[in-house]
């Protein structure tokens, strides 16, 4: 073989070229821009020191603003690091105690999270005291719909703190002025003055009200969403399923009153949930009942004995003349239950035998657990009426019947109550409607009209809205005896009313509502949407609410006429229905009790074990009763929504 490195016509043949080596990279750059050598920075420091001493010019000039940043760049991380939390302290500002009180509670007072108040009265004690203001928590009740549900009676207090704006009790706080006074002169009052007297007058005018009825009232409603216990549990075997219907039911903050076919009357204890009597007198059954809360405070006289105080009654009836004067049953009563009427009982030495010349100004609603104020009688009151055809009113306290008003000549198939007057209006399937005075036991008047049975009544102030099967609805005044009105447009059967004193709304067979002007008695709005028999009706300001038998409840806004929500509550007959600012409670036949939010209407929770069929539901702030058959026997439940530690 050749040799090529040898050869000389190859190696002619190689080209060498020389490659320059690459450029080498910038250095990078260091943590410091600064122009100013680090030595020079340092006599520079030094000698700014030397001249001010510890102190730093006060020029605010671009040459200290330079000469800082030079300074900062200049610096190590651990240098940054410890200026940094040097600085930090100092930059922090208490901007509430910086702030007049009254500036402090208003800036509070737009906070709409109650845990957000929780923390901000542990930041300091400036912040615990502002926290606690009254105003704060009068803010919080009104954002969330307490106000309206305050109930300061239960706590011994009377209602005249909400009568009296947060407002008006501002103008006569002495601290006020006396702030004003120090402001204007350039000084600023601080918690040491104001707060000192503003607990000492929030102590002498209403300790804590709003904060307390706030927080009672939210862990309540909070409660209603995720807890709530069961007081009890009644269970009654039945022999005959059609003698252990529930009919009717009545609640109010002390008694769950419950009507029964067998033609019985079961009083429970809100409270406890104990069966505390048992009404027995009707002939055959229970179709309505109305509950008549005692009106009655304990105080003390002089000798320290317990006496009974009842409140001036403010309404009443028309006056009658001598020759018209109805049959009373009163003269024939005991003493014992002409006081539990509240006849013959002295108030401040003076007799007190209502007058009923004077009608009552303002109007009140019905209430949805068909419960009503008392006119000043020690003693709750019970009105059933039923298959018997007699009207009976019983005295909770001793569980006796006072009165058996005959009368109509069929079964009375509703009942309604009037607030502050005993005055008990009842409708029949004799097609008339019926007013009573249950003080005194006499019948007043018959309202006559209608054509077929009277199958609903709503009340508010003395008028009476009644429901008839002849399709039509009435207006009726209860102190004449007038018809105001009739409501003609409805082409089957009305099963249910609902009034307010400015509307009213029929539901019926035809499947559709009718909403209807009281005064003019024009219709406003037909409304649809349910496709069978719409059973059940409930009147807001500003919300109407319907359930009907083919499971579905429908929230109608009243301005305009349009419908909110359309829930697939049950999977059939809707049985009770009752909302209030916040809940909305349906019961079914399907055997379900479902929560709902009344604003959104999303679905929150089952408030019962799932049951054959439920009866009747109604609730009030506390309390919720459950009537309902479940593994072939009645049941009735008591629940509880109280906080633990107040339960």
């Amino acid at each position: 073989m050749e040799d090529l490195s040898v050869n000389p016509l190859v190696q002619s043949q190689t080209h060498y070229v020389a490659i320059a080596s690459p450029p080498t990279p910038a250095p990078s750059p260091g943590p410091s821009h600064s122009n100013i050598p680090r030595k020079r920075l340092s006599q520079a420091i030094g000698a700014l020191s030397f001249s001010f001493g510890s102190s730093i010019p006060t020029q605010d000039s671009p040459m200290r603003r330079q000469f800082l940043t030079d300074v900062l760049n200049s610096c190590t991380p651990s240098e940054l690091l410890f200026i940094s939390t040097t600085i930090a302290p100092r930059l922090k500002r208490d901007f509430l105690y910086s702030l007049p009180p009254e500036l402090a509670i208003h800036i509070l007072g737009y906070i709409d999270d109650p845990r957000t108040l929780a923390r901000a009265a542990q930041v300091s004690k400036h912040w615990n005291r502002l926290v606690h203001d009254e105003f704060v928590w009068k803010r919080m009740c009104m954002w969330y719909g307490f106000v309206n549900a305050l109930d300061l009676e239960s706590e011994g207090r009377e209602r005249a703190p909400l009568e009296t704006s947060y407002e008006d009790k501002i103008e006569k706080w002495p601290s006020v002025n006396v702030l004003q006074k120090t402001v204007s002169e350039g000084r600023l009052a601080r918690d040491s003055d104001y707060l000192q007297q503003l607990a000492c007058h929030n102590k002498l005018l209403s300790p804590q009200v709003y904060h307390q009825h706030f927080k009672s009232s939210y862990m309540t409603m909070m409660n209603w969403r995720h807890g709530g216990h069961l007081l009890r549990s009644h269970r009654m075997p039945v022999i005959n399923p059609d003698m252990g219907v529930i009919t009717s039911l009545a609640l109010d903050k002390d008694w769950v009153v419950v009507g029964l076919a067998n033609s019985k009357i079961l009083v429970f204890s809100a409270h406890t949930g104990v069966l505390q009597r048992t009404l027995v007198g009707h002939d055959s059954g229970v179709w309505g009942v109305c509950l008549v809360s005692g009106s009655s405070h304990a105080v003390s006289d002089d000798t320290g004995r317990k006496t009974h105080r009842r409140r001036v009654f403010s309404g009443g009836l028309a006056p009658q003349t001598s020759s018209s004067e109805p049959q009373s049953f009163e003269s024939a009563l005991p003493p014992a239950l002409r006081y539990a009427l509240g006849l013959n009982t002295d108030i401040d030495g003076m007799r007190s035998s209502p007058d009923f010349t004077r009608t009552s100004s303002k109007s009140v609603g019905s209430d949805q657990c068909y419960s009503s104020k008392g006119w000043g009688q020690p003693n709750a009151l019970v009105v059933s009426g039923g298959c018997d055809k007699v009207l009976r009113v019983w005295d909770v306290q001793s569980g006796l019947c006072i009165y058996e008003l005959p009368g109509h000549s069929s079964t009375i198939r509703c009942i309604r109550t009037l607030d502050n007057r005993p005055i008990a209006v009842t409708g029949s399937r004799d097609a008339t409607l019926r007013v009573w005075d249950i003080q005194r036991g006499r019948m007043l008047r018959i309202l006559e009209g209608h054509h077929q049975s009277v199958r609903c009544l709503d009340v508010c102030g003395n008028k009476v809205v009644s429901g008839s099967y002849d399709t039509t609805c009435r207006l009726w005044d209860v102190d004449t005896g007038e018809c105001l009105h009739v409501l003609r447009g409805h082409f089957h059967q009305i099963y249910s009313v609902a009034y307010d004193g400015v509307r009213i709304a029929s539901g019926g067979l035809d499947t559709t509502v009718r909403v209807w002007d009281a005064v003019t008695g024009r219709c406003l709005a037909l409304l649809q949407g349910h496709t069978a028999l719409v059973c059940q009706l409930q009147l807001s300001p500003t919300l109407l609410v319907t359930g009907g038998s083919d499971g579905r409840v429908i929230t109608f806004s009243l301005s305009p006429y349009n419908v909110v929500h359309r829930i697939a509550a049950h999977d059939s007959s809707v049985t009770s229905l009752q909302f209030d600012n916040n809940f909305l409670v349906t019961a079914g036949n399907d055997g379900r009790v479902r929560l709902y939010e009344t604003q959104t209407g999303n679905y929150v929770r089952d408030l019962s074990e799932p049951s054959e069929n439920v009866w009747k539901v109604a609730f009030g702030r506390e309390t919720c009763a459950v009537m309902c058959r479940r593994a072939g026997q009645t049941v009735m439940e008591i629940w509880s929504m109280k906080p633990t530690e107040t339960a």
